[in-house]
């Protein structure tokens, strides 16, 4: 079993930064493929930005520019470090490991981004 753990939300206004962290349970980190996604209430969870364990990403057209993803295979921890927020980014941010056929969420981070 993997837990995940993320940190680093919080109310920021438009136009500033936060950055996230997803703290992986095991070493074994290192070959899952690692994504941040991201909800708001009544709508379906959505990919913001995903980092395989070779550093290859991918991001969502809404974020490309403003948002990186990277990763520390000896912390078992990856990071979303956003930018340039604007109010509609506000929403829960997951993180996700995946190598199939195992999958594990985390419990989520709040983002709010508000004047």
């Amino acid at each position: 079993q993997v837990q995940l753990v993320e940190s680093g939300g919080g109310l920021v206004q438009p136009g500033g930064s936060l950055r996230l962290s997803c703290a992986a349970s095991r070493t074994i980190f290192t070959t899952y493929i690692m994504g941040w996604y991201r909800q708001t209430p009544g709508e379906q969870r959505e990919l913001v930005a995903s980092i395989t364990s070779s550093g290859y990403t991918l991001y969502a057209d809404s974020v490309k520019g403003r948002f990186t993803i990277s990763r520390d295979n000896r912390r078992s921890t990856v990071f979303l470090q956003m930018d340039s927020l604007k109010p509609g980014d506000t929403a829960a941010y997951y993180c996700r490991a995946t190598k199939s056929p195992e999958d594990y969420w985390g419990q989520g981070t709040q983002v709010t981004v508000s004047s």
